[in-house]
């Protein structure tokens, strides 16, 4: 607490509210840098992109289709087996996380962990996963992840990357309303109810 038999002028009243906050330090007006995180600020959630579950499906349909030749002739055909096996274990291993300190990718024999600082930006192919391209120039494949999952990826990379979906309707609202104000018109969510008129 502020000691009372201070005067008003000897305490700048933004140091009096900094000074009643006990975690951290807070912004205000002549403050403007925001306050680091403590217990009060949330963290973006870690996202985990991986494959649907309704994959094991079809590694169940493979063991089914592999067993016919399996149970026929044993000697020649019982190395299938090892295929459902290897399709289960890839559907349940393969991954990318994305967190605020980067990426960790999940390959079925391997992995790498990304910090934000070596990704200088991504690459979406045609066909395939996107790749994130390296500040030293390589690239590394990001298992599972393609353009539609930019939004999550976004959001849980803490503001590191830009959501294109959110960026564009940002563009085309400001569009409305620039087409709006040069009309003459008041925008539309500026615009007061009359329906009861």
């Amino acid at each position: 607490m502020v000691n009372s038999q201070l005067g008003e002028s000897a305490v700048p009243e933004y140091e009096i509210r900094r000074l009643r906050c006990e975690d951290v330090e807070v912004s205000t007006p002549q403050q403007p840098v925001p306050p680091e995180s403590s217990s009060h600020t949330t963290n973006p959630p870690k996202q985990v992109i991986r494959i649907s579950p309704l994959a094991y499906l079809g590694c169940a349909f493979l063991l089914f289709a592999v067993s016919f030749p399996v149970f026929g002739w044993p000697a020649a055909f019982g190395w299938l087996v090892i295929a459902p096996i290897v399709a289960v274990a890839w559907v349940a291993r393969v991954r990318t996380t994305v967190t605020p300190d980067g990426l960790e990718v999940r390959r079925l024999f391997g992995g790498r962990s990304l910090s934000w600082s070596e990704i200088a930006g991504f690459r979406f192919p045609k066909r395939g996963w996107a790749r994130a391209t390296l500040a030293d120039g390589g690239e590394v494949t990001l298992p599972v992840v393609t353009f539609d999952r930019l939004p999550d990826i976004a959001e849980a990379s803490g503001g590191r990357i830009t959501d294109p979906y959110a960026a564009a309707a940002a563009a085309e609202e400001a569009a409305q309303y620039a087409d709006a104000e040069s009309n003459g018109e008041q925008p539309a969510k500026n615009r007061p109810d009359t329906d009861g008129e």
